[in-house]
C-alpha cells in the first residue's frame, strides 16, 4: 500500500514538474500566457458565481464556475503552449518529423526516408488514410525528390493512397501547425490489416538509415559518419 501512495506521489511530482517547464517554455516565447490563463479562469469564475446570485444558487454554481474555470484555463493554456512550440521548431531541420510523432495512435511515422545533398528531406507516415509522405525544404527541389520516393513505392505497394505534403507558408504548402490536422482530416479507407501489410512492405524496402553503409565491428580511430548518408 505504502509503494502505492509512494508511486502515486512520485507520478504526480513529476506531473507538477512537467507544467512547470511546459509554462516556462511557453513564456519564452508568449510573455503574456499567465496573464491570458489567469484572465480566463478569472472571468469564467466570476460570470458563473455572478450567474448563481442572481437566481439564488451561488455556492452550486460558484463550485460549477470553479471547475470550467480551471477546464478552459487548461484549454488556453495548452493551445497556446502548442503554439509556442511549433513557432519554435518552425524552420529548424527535423521539425516536421517531431509533429509526426505526435500525430497520434494508428499512424507509423519513419523520419528521413529521402533525403538530397540539400538536406531537402521526406518523411514517411502510414496509417488508414494511406501514405503521407511529409517533405521539408526547398519546395522546387522537394518535387523531384517525392516523385522519386512515389516511383519507388509504387513498385512495392499498390492500391494504397499515396498522399504528399509540403510543409511551408506558401501557395499549396501546409503550415507546420497544421499538418496534424491535415492528416487527421483525410478520408480512411484501409483497415487495420492493410495497413500492417502497406507497413511491412514498405520496411522490407528500406529506408535512407537503414541503407546506410556501415562498417562491421567497431568503429575504427579517427573515422568519421557520413553527413546524410547515402544520398538520392
Amino acid at each position: 500500500m505504502a509503494r502505492k501512495e509512494n508511486a502515486d506521489t512520485a507520478a504526480e511530482t513529476g506531473r507538477l514538474k512537467q507544467i512547470a517547464l511546459t509554462y516556462k517554455m511557453t513564456r519564452r516565447a508568449d510573455k503574456k500566457v499567465g496573464l491570458v490563463v489567469a484572465g480566463v479562469g478569472i472571468v469564467t469564475f466570476g460570470v458563473f458565481l455572478a450567474i448563481g446570485f442572481l437566481v439564488g444558487h451561488p455556492i452550486y454554481l460558484g463550485i460549477l464556475g470553479f471547475i470550467l474555470a480551471f477546464l478552459a484555463m487548461a484549454i488556453v493554456f495548452g493551445r497556446r503552449a502548442e503554439r509556442a512550440a511549433f513557432g519554435q521548431m518552425e524552420g529548424q531541420p527535423g521539425a516536421a518529423a517531431a509533429v509526426l510523432e505526435n500525430v497520434g495512435r494508428g499512424w507509423s511515422t519513419t523520419p528521413a526516408v529521402a533525403m538530397n545533398r540539400s538536406q531537402d528531406v521526406i518523411h514517411r507516415a502510414v496509417g488508414k488514410a494511406g501514405i503521407v509522405l511529409v517533405a521539408e525544404g526547398n519546395p522546387n527541389r522537394l518535387k523531384s525528390l517525392l516523385a522519386a520516393e512515389k516511383k519507388k513505392m509504387a513498385r512495392i505497394v499498390v492500391d494504397v493512397p499515396v498522399h504528399d505534403i509540403i510543409v511551408g507558408d506558401g501557395e499549396g504548402q501546409v503550415p507546420l501547425k497544421k499538418v496534424r490536422t491535415t492528416m487527421l482530416k483525410l478520408p480512411r479507407v484501409l483497415s487495420g490489416p492493410q495497413v500492417t501489410a502497406a507497413n511491412d512492405r514498405l520496411r522490407a524496402m528500406g529506408d535512407l538509415m537503414s541503407n546506410m553503409p556501415l562498417p562491421k565491428g567497431p568503429m575504427p580511430k579517427g573515422m568519421r559518419m557520413p553527413r546524410g548518408g547515402k544520398m538520392r
